[in-house]
């Protein structure tokens, strides 16, 4: 059975420094880094002002806690941003200023070496909590796309705590056959660090050829690159959710495939399709969906739904730490 305490316990052994943005302004974020420091899950690094945190809870004189304004290598993170960002006509006073905002400076600690991950989102949009990242870490290739997953596990009647990862549901709106391919080798390779045997189907409204369209040429088109790359994964492709994951339809629906309705990774043709789905298997499904976690950066930020528990910020930040070891170890 796969189940959260083994991600925190995976996290605990590696004891990476995972930053916080949002803890002034986050109750949520708050009783999620009290558990975590108290675990010992991640070494715990907050964004805020330290003197008006401590007036404001006695508890923060606990934590450690950087200020944008006051931080000792504040000079060396907004040359970084200005080196990053000169070429898009920032400049020096505007990277000074731009530094200020949480989700830049915590983005340039994690670039910068002074945290090893960052975890936002339960009080900002994707948008928001993301776009430093891309501009400022960046991905590991220009070829690649970042992307993102959704681990969903728990307890459920059908999938019987087996766990599965949905991409992309977060980032690219409508992936192309070549992204599609990418989305689904960073995917496997998410899969894989969770100690998962990946088994995965590109989804689609049509099995194997039962309709015709543009939208099914993508996704056949991007399986047959993907197997052709990943000769040693099992794969299939294009199938329908059910043929896909449900035994008795794919005997029916695809005889042939090497699934037989077990996937554990599913690609999605584009992100409406995949986020309403992680949605529909969270909220009617009963499961516990975790993410979106970003794949493809050179360093490890996440995001989380607004709709975020304080258990969904501590599994975040420990699969952010498990992402950061993860990398160094390849």
């Amino acid at each position: 059975m796969f189940k959260i305490d083994d991600i925190l316990s995976a996290a605990k052994k590696r004891q990476k420094t995972i930053v916080f943005p949002e803890v002034s302004f986050s109750d949520r974020t708050f009783e999620a880094v009290k558990f975590l420091q108290k675990k010992k899950i991640v070494k715990v690094l907050l964004v805020g002002d330290a003197s008006a945190l401590s007036l404001r809870n006695k508890e923060f004189e606990k934590f450690d806690i950087v200020s944008p304004v006051t931080f000792p290598e504040r000079a060396k993170l907004v040359k970084a941003l200005y080196d990053k960002r000169k070429e898009k006509g920032l400049t020096m006073q505007q990277a000074d200023e731009l530094e200020k905002d949480p989700y830049y400076f915590a983005t340039l600690l994690v670039e910068c070496g002074f945290a090893d991950g960052m975890v936002s989102g339960a009080e900002s949009t994707t948008a928001t909590s993301i776009r430093p990242a891309l501009q400022i870490i960046r991905g590991k290739s220009k070829k690649e796309p970042v992307s993102s997953f959704f681990l969903l596990m728990g307890k459920n009647k059908f999938l019987q705590n087996r766990p599965i990862l949905l991409a992309d549901c977060g980032v690219n709106e409508n992936p192309d056959a070549d992204t599609l391919c990418s989305i689904a080798s960073q995917t496997v390779g998410s899969a894989k660090m969770f100690g998962l045997s990946p088994k995965v189907a590109f989804l689609s409204y049509s099995s194997k050829g039962s309709a015709k369209g543009e939208n099914v040429d993508k996704v056949r088109e991007a399986y047959e690159k993907f197997s052709h790359k990943h000769k040693d994964v099992v794969c299939d492709g294009e199938l329908q959710f059910d043929a896909a994951m449900v035994p008795q339809v794919a005997a029916h629906k695809a005889p042939d495939s090497p699934l037989k309705g077990e996937a554990n990774v599913l690609i999605f043709p584009n992100i409406e399709a995949g986020n309403i789905a992680y949605k529909g298997m969270q909220y009617v499904g009963g499961m516990h969906a975790l993410g979106p976690i970003l794949q493809g950066l050179k360093k490890p930020v996440n995001d989380l739904s607004r709709g975020c528990s304080v258990e969904d910020i501590v599994a975040v930040a420990a699969i952010t730490a498990i992402q950061a070891a993860f990398g160094e170890e390849k």
